[in-house]
């Protein structure tokens, strides 16, 4: 009997806080290097090392609904890289059940590998906290972002000319 074993997805997460908002970016790359880019707004204010956690949180509970045995999981935070790894202990107690429910979930997942990377190698992830956390509206309205091609490239159906129009109301919550 042959196994077939997949190779693993890679996971990058950022997180960042402000004085009035913070956000979190997660990235997937499948071992077919599609790029799953994921812009979360945090609605609690926090530090930049909750934040941090958020993210990694967050990209672990999507990456168990999405079935995902094996992953590589990469972040620019040596605090939260290093704590994971035991090779930093944590003293402030308010990081603690974010570490401890973070390595939980890593149980839950099966195979994972964890490795710091220099910022310029998480720029993706960077990116899509900084456009979560530059969103963050006061009213808390969500605000959805699509990506789209309205007129088609002009050596593509250069007589079929249709222009396609998407309205989003953004949602308000009630806090």
């Amino acid at each position: 009997m042959v196994i077939e074993v997949q190779p693993p997805w890679k996971m990058y997460f950022d997180g960042v806080a402000h004085r009035e908002r913070a956000g979190a970016g997660i990235v997937f790359v499948t071992p077919q290097v599609e790029v799953m880019p994921y812009s979360f707004t945090l609605t609690q204010l926090c530090s930049n090392d909750v934040a941090e956690y958020q993210a990694l949180i967050l990209g672990l509970e999507m990456a168990i609904e999405m079935k995902r045995l094996q992953l590589q999981v990469f972040g620019d935070s040596q605090l939260v890289i290093n704590q994971l790894l035991g090779s930093y202990e944590v003293k402030k107690p308010e990081l603690r059940p974010y570490l401890d429910y973070a390595k939980k979930l890593i149980g839950w997942v099966g195979d994972v590998t964890i490795q710091h990377v220099p910022r310029e190698e998480n720029k993706k992830a960077n990116a899509l906290v900084v456009l979560a956390s530059s969103l963050s509206l006061p009213n808390q309205a969500h605000v959805t972002i699509c990506q789209k091609w309205v007129v088609p490239p002009l050596n593509e159906g250069e007589n079929e000319l249709e222009l396609l129009v998407a309205i989003f109301e953004a949602e308000k919550e009630e806090w």
